[in-house]
């Protein structure tokens, strides 16, 4: 809308509209999780919950309006319409940078509930803005080593049944679960390094979905596959502020999970081959997807 401005005088505005914006709606969140904590009704606890989960939905919305404003990039979306609010997701896409997260904020809100990450338990005493996941609803995961269970083998399985507790108040309230299974940001180097099967990707880490559905399998219902494409090459966050992103393109699927795909995957060995064959041949196809997004771009 103002390409007329260079560009990175677009970057400043741009960023300092998204500070501004973080920390307008971050103060009332930290102000809401308190009162959250501190006032342990179950009744109370879930209002806190929808009206912070609204605040978060906004911040998300006027970041949006941010990017429309001072931005030219075109995201070219297709398969929105199967997607609505009332479902429980498990939401996976190739990572390939930190826009990613922008791209799916942007493509995602108001169609299915606010996107959530897995964190680790001990990210739980970041100052504020621990609590402010934990308000948010923030799933935390604990995990012990294997070195730590060969010391301790009476706590098998203690990690799975802490995170599967705190993920209980999903039975009640819709919610997205985000996974970037690659476990990293894609690059060419970590690309060759791997020695990766895929054109495109890098080798997805079957482990971390695996905990993901052992903790909620109940509570999730449907999988959206994203695929991500940057015709113009990976963006840095600066380029996207910038405006020099000019097109990006998006692939989504959705599908029921299998309940095949809900197991002990960390102690069933039978089930970890079976589920590990079940993500590499999803990776494949979505090597596929990729390509054929290029492919349609560039023909």
């Amino acid at each position: 809308m103002l390409n007329f401005l260079p560009s990175w005088i677009i970057g400043f505005i741009s960023f300092s509209f998204y500070f501004l914006n973080t920390i307008f709606w971050l103060l009332p969140i930290i102000l809401f999780s308190f009162l959250k904590a501190i006032i342990p009704l179950t009744f109370s606890r879930k209002i806190f919950s929808y009206l912070l989960d609204q605040m978060a939905s906004n911040w998300v919305a006027v970041n949006t309006f941010n990017q429309k404003l001072f931005c030219k990039t075109n995201i070219n979306v297709n398969g929105l319409s199967k997607l609505n609010m009332k479902e429980w997701y498990l939401v996976l896409c190739n990572h390939q940078s930190w826009v990613d997260i922008l791209v799916l904020q942007r493509v995602l809100h108001g169609k299915i509930p606010f996107l959530k990450f897995f964190l680790k338990k001990e990210l739980i005493y970041v100052p504020f803005l621990g609590i402010a996941w934990w308000a948010l609803d923030f799933p935390f995961m604990k995990r012990h080593s294997q070195a730590f269970l060969k010391k301790n083998p009476h706590l098998k399985g203690e990690d799975i049944k802490t995170t599967k507790k705190s993920c209980e108040k999903f039975k009640y309230k819709p919610v997205s679960v985000m996974s970037f299974i690659e476990g990293t940001r894609f690059t060419p180097e970590k690309h060759r390094k791997q020695n990766s099967p895929y054109q495109h990707l890098l080798k997805p880490k079957a482990g971390g979905i695996g905990f993901v559905l052992d903790a909620m399998g109940e509570h999730l219902t449907k999988a959206v596959n994203i695929t991500i494409y940057y015709p113009d090459g990976i963006p840095s966050f600066s380029d996207f502020v910038c405006g020099k992103v000019q097109d990006v393109r998006v692939h989504i699927e959705t599908t029921d999970i299998d309940p095949e795909l809900k197991g002990d995957y960390f102690n069933d060995r039978a089930f970890k081959i079976s589920f590990q064959k079940h993500v590499n041949q999803m990776w494949e196809e979505k090597d596929a997807t990729f390509e054929s997004l290029r492919k349609e771009y560039e023909g």
